[in-house]
């Protein structure tokens, strides 16, 4: 049965590609149906309750450990969420908005910023990335109405461009040094609330951070990580990323594309 997750999306304008190639991510409006989304929210809420590992109270956790609690690669441990990590409607998105004509998984994140949780300070993802080309993407999928209280991502935008601070992991430093650099080149810090069934896209360079969570619920959030499916491994810059060739590219050598039975292509347009 062909589901909103397999139909492609049509919100995209012409000038999409161009657009998020200029500012290094993009906001869209109805990606899915709160319908949609109210058949999945509850499983990978459930999931995350099930396997997440952080115990401790949140004010004794450090910065890091008060943004958000996360759990990797739930499409392993449960067909329902499956379902939504390898919709095409998805990874069709990131596709286009790539330019590219296949994209492969590189993995999923669930990401809840409970109640009184703090800042996501600012930082790049692809710090963390063994990765050759800047050809990847991650949507940023709320699971419930997100006003500007409860903490939505921001992004700063066209640092994708920005060379400086990309040798910093997400920490109390990147908050402070991104923070200030952002300012001094003028770059837009753009802060949006999402309506139920909005989802962004942000390629892997581009800064972005979010505010705490002032509301009474968790913020739930679903991410994906799509990548070139040509792309290719390099070798690891630092620890972060010789984890990643472990854990989401298992058995892949450097130079190689990333074909592990974990890395399937999750969308391939026309030829």
């Amino acid at each position: 049965m062909t589901t909103e997750l397999d139909t492609p999306y049509d919100g995209l304008p012409a000038t999409a590609t161009a657009d998020f190639t200029r500012d290094g991510f993009v906001h869209l409006s109805g990606v899915l149906s709160p319908e949609t989304i109210a058949q999945y929210e509850p499983t990978i809420t459930s999931e995350v309750i099930r396997l997440n590992t952080q115990d401790l109270p949140l004010e004794e956790r450090d910065t890091y450990g008060k943004a958000f609690l996360q759990v990797m690669n739930l499409w392993r441990e449960n067909e329902k969420v499956k379902e939504l990590v390898f919709s095409r409607r998805l990874a069709g998105i990131a596709a286009r908005l790539l330019g590219v004509h296949a994209v492969r998984l590189y993995h999923d994140q669930a990401l809840y910023k409970e109640p009184s949780g703090g800042i996501t300070p600012w930082h790049a993802d692809q710090y963390y990335w063994p990765l050759s080309s800047d050809r990847c993407v991650t949507i940023w999928l709320p699971l419930q109405e997100t006003p500007l209280a409860m903490g939505p991502l921001a992004f700063a935008r066209g640092s994708h461009n920005f060379a400086f601070g990309r040798d910093l992991p997400i920490s109390d430093e990147s908050e402070e040094l991104l923070k200030k650099a952002v300012a001094e080149q003028n770059f837009e810090d753009v802060v949006e609330p999402f309506a139920l069934g909005d989802a962004s896209f942000h390629r892997g360079w581009t800064f972005h951070h979010a505010g705490p969570n002032h509301g009474t619920v968790p913020r739930r959030v679903m991410t994906v990580i799509y990548l070139d499916a040509d792309v290719r491994v390099t070798e690891p810059t630092n620890e972060f990323q010789t984890a990643d060739i472990a854990n989401w590219m298992p058995g892949v050598q450097i130079g190689k594309v990333p074909q592990s039975p974990l890395n399937p292509v999750l969308y391939a347009g026309p030829a």
